[in-house]
């Protein structure tokens, strides 16, 4: 066990426990993290829960498709209709920024003021490592749909679950068109000349499971993009309900060939099969094991350590929650000093549970991140935001921090700046930065020293 293992007190390991690996601590959790900080992590690996009364991605869909119909008859008229369809097309913008807005501020709110921060990071981590981007209308709305549909509910079970539940949501198969995909020798394709469309398929094996250095050619990317046509969505005009849809149709027929292994034609579960099949792969333990370690615990994470959870993935079969489990109680994820930059996310999150905010404004907390670079649903690639300190430490994103810091610390001038350090840091903290914050001139200048010291930038 890890207290047999270190000579660290309980209270350093209580603020790794919390900082490390979750957001930072509330009141109160370093006192609970300090008993036991290993099962005090292991019961904070629970699912996250949203403000169900947001737009699903059934409403979004919905709305996009009266825009579409309405559009087209206004299109059926005269000129005079001219200002018809731009009033319906800054309707139709309005709705998809404003479920955006409201949806991706909820994510941060409960992280915020959760009292399990960690699974709100890992929900994180895995948003990320399926990023799409809010781009064009449609994406604009479903982005932000995809982590509370897909990947919440599969975070803590079988990893094969999370990658099939995420490459059949909405929002993945509309960002990589994956809804338009046929197979050239499928009825629709002999029909309609429709055609096949890699780029699911490429990024399922590049960044989703073996990694870009992982063991396939570019023929195993055309065999899984053949194989996952007809993976699209409902037709609302002519079927009932919304999101993913099967069309047996437009999926290339014939047997495939995956990393050497065959996959007869059997239609949907021909795809299927191939994603269950990666996601138990050694090349993809080894290299999702490698993001969520550098990701919690260090840049250059050690041998023995990804080894732990590839072993535990292994064992597993991809279970999350169990190589998860395997990080906490593996020796080198519990290293003395701080290991990672905070990402303005981070910071902007830990920030407000160590100032313990309760009311938080949806604009305010988007227009946070997105002046300190990480505006969500934003990274404009599939690969995601940089987990690299490198790309959030330049002069610019310094000073974007000490302004938005010191605007933040301004509206609470009758914030207890020491409290605040207790309550975050308790007593990981060096006689400059206690001293600094003690002499300073002002609470809210305090508050901003802080704020923006060694110790609660880095984890």
């Amino acid at each position: 066990m890890l207290e047999k293992t270190r000579q660290n007190s309980q209270n350093d390991l209580a603020n790794i426990a919390v900082n490390r690996f979750g957001y930072g601590a509330r009141d109160g959790e370093l006192a609970q993290a300090k008993v036991n900080p290993i099962k005090w992590l292991t019961s904070q690996l629970t699912t996250p829960v949203f403000n169900n009364a947001l737009p699903s991605s059934t409403d979004i869909l919905s709305e996009h498709f009266h825009f579409t119909e309405q559009r087209k008859k206004l299109k059926k008229q005269n000129e005079l209709a001219n200002k018809g369809n731009k009033m319906l097309d800054n309707k139709s913008r309005k709705y998809a920024r404003k479920a955006l807005l409201a949806l991706s501020s909820d994510t941060v709110k409960q992280a915020i003021n959760s009292n399990n921060s960690v699974s709100w990071r890992l929900l994180d981590f895995f948003s990320n490592h399926f990023s799409v981007s809010a781009n064009g209308r449609l994406m604009t709305g479903l982005a932000a749909t995809l982590e509370r549909e897909s990947i919440a509910p599969n975070l803590l079970g079988q990893f094969e679950d999370l990658l099939i539940a995420v490459e059949q949501h909405p929002a993945m198969l509309v960002y990589l068109n994956n809804e338009r995909s046929f197979g050239a020798n499928s009825k629709l394709g002999l029909k309609r000349k429709k055609g096949l469309n890699e780029n699911l398929a490429r990024e399922i094996l590049e960044l989703h499971t073996l990694g870009v250095d992982g063991p396939y050619q570019q023929n195993d990317v055309t065999e899984l993009a053949k194989a996952i046509t007809g993976w699209s969505l409902v037709n609302l005009k002519k079927e009932q309900g919304s999101g993913f849809k099967f069309r047996a149709f437009g999926h290339e027929p014939g047997e495939r060939i995956l990393l050497a292994k065959r996959y007869k034609e059997n239609g949907l579960q021909q795809g299927e099969q191939m994603l269950k099949d990666l996601a138990i792969n050694p090349a993809t333990a080894k290299f999702v094991c490698y993001k969520l370690a550098h990701h919690f615990v260090s840049e250059n994470p050690a041998e023995s350590l990804l080894h732990e959870m590839e072993a535990a993935w292994q064992k597993s079969s991809g279970n999350i929650k169990q190589v998860m489990k395997a990080m906490f109680e593996t020796q080198q994820a519990w290293l003395d000093t701080p290991q990672k930059f905070k990402t303005p996310r981070d910071f902007v999150i830990s920030s407000h549970r160590a100032l313990s905010t309760q009311k938080l404004n949806d604009r305010a907390i988007f227009n946070a991140l997105s002046l300190l670079g990480q505006q969500p649903f934003n990274a404009g690639s599939p690969a995601g935001y940089s987990d690299e300190q490198k790309d959030w430490l330049g002069s610019s994103a310094l000073m974007a921090r000490i302004d938005w810091t010191t605007r933040l610390s301004s509206y609470r001038k009758r914030v207890n700046a020491e409290k605040v350090m207790a309550l975050a840091l308790g007593e990981d903290i060096n006689t400059h930065t206690y001293q600094s914050v003690l002499r300073a001139e002002s609470r809210q200048q305090a508050l901003t020293l802080l704020l923006m010291s060694p110790e609660f930038q880095r984890r």
